[in-house]
């Protein structure tokens, strides 16, 4: 599902419109405004959605989109749609949502749009300029007001005895109540198969090792677990499953080198709780575990590998499968001054088809850069098995040396796994 916030200001003619459309795969799950008593706020709380209000002229525009990026983040939004949101966004929010934020303009963009082209001000110039033709724009948001790129356009005739107002209210009741809506359709689903995790693992010559938890669409945990790698010691391994472990091990033990960086259970369970990890850690966490205590204590010893220049950061997880029903995603990583980031993200409230991945580089470079920022979230489509096949095909082949999927009935607690590996023990 793809979650969007509408920032509205006014009347919300056009929220409503969306609210009554069905924008499937996306979903209104926020409303938000930059005035405190907006209409618009009466009309998604009668539908059950939450609605917040700010006090612009009180705030000011700065603490303003310090609240709202702080909202946008607690409901993981994915796509915001201004609906005569008046307030002029700047270029750091813009370019922190970059291709996220869906605007509609009541004119033909280029023409009568920019700085002080809003509401009645733009019909009032389309009827001085005397042109004959107007109608409404969709387009992304950028920097510069009502210059992105545009998504749909819809025209009609300027009739003689049109005022502002008429010409206004033909526009929305004709173009934008069902443009808007289309087109923010249309745009889910781009952005749906963005998100899925074959889609951005394409994009990724080299993620290093990777971790991914989340739910299947039918309601089962799923934690994914891959290994790429380029160097003849690193691609030295496969996935191997042990009772209710897996494990890395050697395909060729005579060229093994540093052992501790790449033999280590990647996957292993305590009671309904499962830990995975890229690396020897994952001893720590399940001591820490067995021991009463929690898998934060248990990476507080731990710290990114010595493998210089590249200090490969130690990613791991712990999937909770009954009870909160919740994961943590973890990064141990260097910081410049070459001490040690323990950074921790927890999810609950966990959503059918979604979940979040971590890997440990950023991109292919000299050295290779640490993965930066937060897990990204990513759909998860198929069961356990289609997930495997479609993410191992996802990974260049090149580098590709190893993946699991266990897939979790949090019912009955049984346990699915697959492993692919691209070389076995001969």
């Amino acid at each position: 599902m793809i979650r969007i916030a509408v920032l509205a200001s006014g009347s919300g003619t056009n929220l409503q419109a969306l609210l009554d459309a069905d924008l499937v795969p996306g979903k209104v799950v926020l409303v938000a405004s930059d005035k405190p008593d907006a209409p618009a706020l009466g009309r998604s709380r009668r539908k059950g959605i939450p609605s917040i209000g700010f006090d612009r002229k009180a705030l000011g525009r700065k603490a303003l989109e310090q609240e709202l990026v702080g909202l946008l983040a607690d409901y993981a939004i994915d796509l915001i749609v201004l609906s005569g949101f008046l307030t002029i966004l700047s270029a750091q929010f813009v370019n922190a949502y970059r291709n996220r934020i869906i605007n509609i303009h009541p004119s033909l963009l280029p023409s009568f749009g920019g700085k002080g082209y809003y509401g009645e001000r733009v019909h009032e110039a389309v009827l001085k300029r005397g042109v004959k033709i107007s109608g409404a724009t969709v387009h992304l948001v950028t920097e510069e007001a009502d210059e992105g790129p545009i998504l749909a356009q819809q025209a009609l005739s300027v009739a003689d005895d049109d005022t502002p107002e008429t010409l206004g209210r033909r526009i929305r009741e004709t173009i934008e109540w069902t443009l808007l809506p289309k087109t923010v359709q249309q745009y889910c689903r781009t952005l749906e198969e963005e998100m899925q995790i074959e889609h951005y693992l394409k994009g990724l010559r080299y993620p290093g090792r990777g971790i991914a938890c989340g739910m299947s669409e039918e309601g089962k945990a799923l934690l994914v677990y891959f290994i790429t790698a380029r160097s003849k010691h690193s691609r030295n391994r496969m996935l191997v499953a042990q009772n209710e472990a897996v494990r890395t091990e050697a395909l060729d033990e005579s060229l093994l080198v540093d052992p501790s960086l790449i033999i280590y259970r990647a996957i292993d369970r305590i009671g309904n709780a499962f830990v995975v990890a890229n690396g020897d850690q994952s001893e720590a966490i399940l001591a820490s575990l067995s021991g009463g205590r929690s898998f934060e204590e248990g990476l507080a010893d731990s710290t990114y590998e010595p493998d210089a220049p590249n200090y490969t950061p130690r990613i791991s997880a712990l999937f909770q499968a009954e009870g909160t029903r919740s994961y943590t995603l973890s990064i141990l990583r260097r910081r410049e001054d070459s001490s040690c980031e323990h950074a921790f993200f927890p999810y609950a409230n966990l959503q059918a088809g979604e979940g979040h991945l971590i890997h440990t580089y950023e991109r292919e470079a000299e050295p290779l850069p640490s993965f930066e920022g937060e897990p990204r979230r990513v759909l998860l489509k198929g069961s356990g098995e289609q997930l495997a096949r479609s993410v191992w095909q996802s990974l260049d082949e090149q580098v590709r040396v190893g993946l699991c999927v266990k897939e979790i009935d949090l019912d009955s607690h049984e346990v699915q796994t697959i492993i692919i590996n691209a070389e076995e023990r001969r």
